[in-house]
């Protein structure tokens, strides 16, 4: 019963991200143009990726608990799921670029994954660096994870990069608030904004007096 629950929560918050787009844009109108298609996948990758970083973080803290109750199949949903999350992350600046090919533009990596600034010409530049930022600390998570087992280093270590998906998830939402509007759109935006508190929180209440009393620790030692 609880593996069903489970399950079924996970299908619900996944499908406020489809349900969100078809509101804004109908499948009729979705799939009328290679243009209109490529971004409509674009800001699905976009609302997923914020979906499942939730989850994760929420199966990460509470790991033992939930496996406890659950059983150990849980770990593996998680191991899983961080592959799936990184995978849609990297697809979503790759449609980004299809995007900008097919409304006239050309391919450009370099602007997808690396271009960033500090002084930008335009607010929406400042969007998109944040945006790329986020991808690259979802890397270091991701790969630290990924080597833990092989690297002698990060089976001791691979954990402190773990925290860095609250400062990715945080960085998520600031870029898909500020750059989009399905991240306002019912009835994502109800969604986003009790997962983005409930994290902010986590940070605020739990991780930041974590990271200082270690810090103390580590000082002191």
């Amino acid at each position: 019963m609880g593996k069903l629950f489970f399950l079924a929560s996970w299908f619900v918050v996944v499908s406020l991200s489809f349900l969100t787009l078809v509101n804004i844009t109908p499948l009729s109108l979705a799939f009328s143009t290679p243009a209109i298609s490529v971004n409509f996948i674009q800001r699905g990758l976009g609302l997923l990726v914020f979906s499942l970083l939730f989850i994760q973080i929420i199966l990460g803290a509470f790991m033992n608990k939930i496996s406890e109750k659950l059983g150990e199949w849980v770990f593996n949903f998680h191991v899983f799921e961080g592959i799936l999350v990184y995978l849609l992350a990297f697809l979503h600046p790759i449609f980004f670029l299809l995007s900008n090919y097919f409304s006239g533009g050309r391919l450009d990596p370099y602007a997808a994954f690396i271009n960033v600034c500090l002084i930008c010409k335009t607010s929406t530049d400042y969007y998109q660096t944040i945006g790329r930022i986020s991808f690259w600390l979802l890397s270091a998570a991701f790969f630290a994870a990924l080597f833990r087992k092989t690297i002698p280093w990060l089976k001791t270590n691979w954990r402190k990069f773990h925290v860095l998906n609250y400062l990715v998830f945080l960085f998520v939402g600031a870029h898909g608030f500020l750059i989009g509007t399905d991240f306002g759109s019912q009835p994502f935006f109800a969604f986003a904004i009790l997962a983005y508190l409930t994290v902010s929180g986590m940070v605020i209440f739990v991780e930041l007096p974590r990271l200082y009393k270690n810090f103390r620790n580590w000082v002191r030692s």
